[in-house]
């Protein structure tokens, strides 16, 4: 900021030398000259960028640097200057153009020139949602974007406007349409926000059936919703899951055993917490921390004297760190 500050006070500064040496006519004509040169080099540049990219804007870009060049002129020989005016309104009118056009993308100068509801009743709901979009009428942009065929896009324009529900409906149709499970995973996240915490658990679950270490969490949400009867057995895939993991991997016996204590298997449970003490043991003859993970499984299987005896070697590996 200080920067900032320091160089405007400088321009200034410079500004008041030039008008109290110069004149404020011939410090116009410096400035105003130096700035049309400048811009018309940068135009140039830019045109012979194009032109080796073999542009066909190369051309209407080197129009468009003329009137810069030829202010830059009229600076210098001080003969019209009522057509530097002219030229500065030219190119600021283009670059509010230039503004509007980028505004609204992919669309014809007529469309931009109507209205939304005029769009829609003319059956263009492409460019009709697109205004209402821009208008912040989100709900109306949903609409014109489902009567086009865009799904994703009413999705979007619904969610802006808080209808969650909604979203979660298209995003539902939209993995059946297009086998693709991702949207069953947004489907579920917008039917949780809207307090549809059933189907939200069941969109979950078509997910897990491709990502399956999603299992667990549609087991939680179907608990929310009070679905028994869809949580066990989500419960059980998700045993099927870590268990194939943990065959792979010891770490994930401890989620397998936590898992069969949930749904009331104790003695597979108990199986599984010595599985995974077997792992912890051997990983705490590399890594003194795991003895914390040792203690742990002793006292889910009982034995409180050994898990006393790990929380000491797991309390030593610390003092020494």
């Amino acid at each position: 900021m200080a920067g900032i500050v320091t160089v405007i006070l400088a321009a200034v500064a410079i500004l008041s030398a030039m008008i109290y040496k110069l004149g404020l006519i011939t410090t116009l004509r410096i400035v105003l000259g130096l700035g049309f040169a400048v811009f018309f080099i940068l135009l140039l540049l830019i045109t012979l960028l194009f032109a080796y990219a073999r542009s066909k804007y190369a051309i209407l870009l080197a129009l468009y640097s003329i009137p810069a060049a030829y202010a830059a002129y009229i600076c210098y020989a001080w003969t019209e200057p009522i057509y530097i005016v002219y030229v500065i309104i030219f190119y600021s009118v283009s670059f509010l153009l230039g503004i509007w056009w980028i505004s609204e993308p992919d669309m014809s100068i007529g469309e931009r020139l109507r209205s939304a509801s005029s769009l829609e009743k003319s059956g263009n709901f492409r460019a009709a949602a697109r205004k209402y979009e821009k208008a912040g009428k989100y709900e109306k942009a949903a609409e014109c974007w489902l009567k086009a065929g865009m799904k994703e896009s009413a999705a979007w324009n619904y969610e802006k406007a808080g209808r969650y529900e909604d979203v979660a409906k298209l995003y539902e149709e939209l993995a059946r349409e297009n086998k693709e499970s991702y949207y069953w995973k947004e489907a579920s996240e917008f039917y949780r926000k809207a307090g549809k915490k059933r189907d939200a658990a069941r969109c979950l679950e078509e997910y897990s059936k491709e990502e399956p270490w999603y299992w667990e969490d549609a087991a939680k949400l179907y608990e929310e919703a009070g679905d028994v009867e869809n949580a066990r057995k989500c419960w059980e895939k998700a045993v099927e899951y870590y268990t194939k993991e943990a065959q792979e991997e010891g770490v994930f016996w401890e989620d397998v055993a936590r898992i069969y204590e949930k749904i009331g298997e104790k003695e597979k449970a108990r199986d599984c917490w010595r599985k995974y003490l077997e792992y912890c043991l051997k990983e705490a003859e590399k890594e003194g921390s795991w003895w914390k993970h040792v203690a742990e499984a002793y006292e889910k299987l009982g034995d409180l004297k050994k898990a006393e005896e790990a929380k000491r070697r797991y309390e030593e590996f610390r003092k020494k760190r």
